[in-house]
């Protein structure tokens, strides 16, 4: 790999390009914080979903993306005089150090859970009033239910054993169809969201990530689907014109391919 000089040397490029572009090029000197944040966000999601099909060639391309956004957002800071990729440095770093006293420091910790009990009660001390004011509010909601249960967590608000939260799926699950079968459409609502809060829990428990299993299906079903639809124009029919038998061979063959 590249040494710590050339990673550098690197950065200082990376940096003098957006200072000339941000001084020459139309669409560059138009670019506010404001505009720039959805075109953050969605490189943000590429990135994610170059990591879910294990592109790493990708990964490189997309962490560019997102580090050039980086350096974009410094530089206004930097023309409004309020911060500039120096302070994004040093601020992080200071965080870190501060946040990791078992390394700078003189804690001592024994495993992953007590160094995740120790940056939440640490970020109480910096000043926040809840461990939950860390989560974003416009964060999706299913990575929401797994950020707050992490956050809890790191405080001692959380089962023993997965198997108690299994159960904890299973009683959700049953107050769910309690509800369904009296029809109550704002209850039945009310408990599916309680089924997936407990499931999306569930998972935590199990090492697994929501969001990535269920883009994993997403992926999964398109493909499958999208290969339905191609054996259905080889035939010269649509899919309306097809039984849910005929398609359903395809759809077994799909599972094959």
């Amino acid at each position: 790999m590249n040494s710590r000089e050339t990673q550098l040397a690197a950065f200082d490029r990376l940096l003098t390009i957006k200072d000339e572009l941000r001084e020459q090029c139309p669409w560059d000197k138009k670019q506010t914080m404001q505009t720039l944040r959805h075109l953050t966000i969605e490189e943000t999601y590429e990135l994610g979903d170059a990591i879910l099909d294990n592109d790493l060639e990708e990964v490189k391309k997309e962490l560019g993306d997102i580090l050039l956004h980086i350096i974009f957002y410094a530089k206004i800071g930097s023309e409004t005089k309020d911060f500039d990729i120096a302070d994004v440095c040093t601020s992080i770093s200071e965080k870190l150090i501060n946040r990791h006293p078992h390394i700078y420091g003189d804690v001592t910790v024994e495993d992953e859970k007590d160094v995740k009990r120790n940056w939440e009660n640490l970020k109480l001390k910096e000043g926040k009033k809840s461990v939950l004011e860390g989560v974003p509010n416009g964060l999706p909601s299913l990575v929401k239910a797994n950020r707050i249960q992490d956050k809890v967590s790191g405080v001692g608000f959380d089962w023993e054993k997965p198997e108690q939260v299994w159960e904890k799926v299973q009683e959700e699950l049953a107050e769910f169809q309690y509800e369904v079968k009296k029809q109550d459409t704002e209850k039945m609502e009310e408990e599916f969201g309680d089924v997936l809060f407990s499931m999306v829990n569930y998972a935590r428990f199990l090492d697994i990530s929501p969001e990535n299993a269920l883009e994993r299906t997403n992926k999964k079903f398109i493909k499958r689907f999208q290969y339905l639809e191609n054996k259905a124009k080889g035939l010269g029919k649509s899919l309306k014109e097809m039984t849910l038998e005929e398609m359903d061979v395809f759809w077994e063959e799909a599972k094959k391919v």
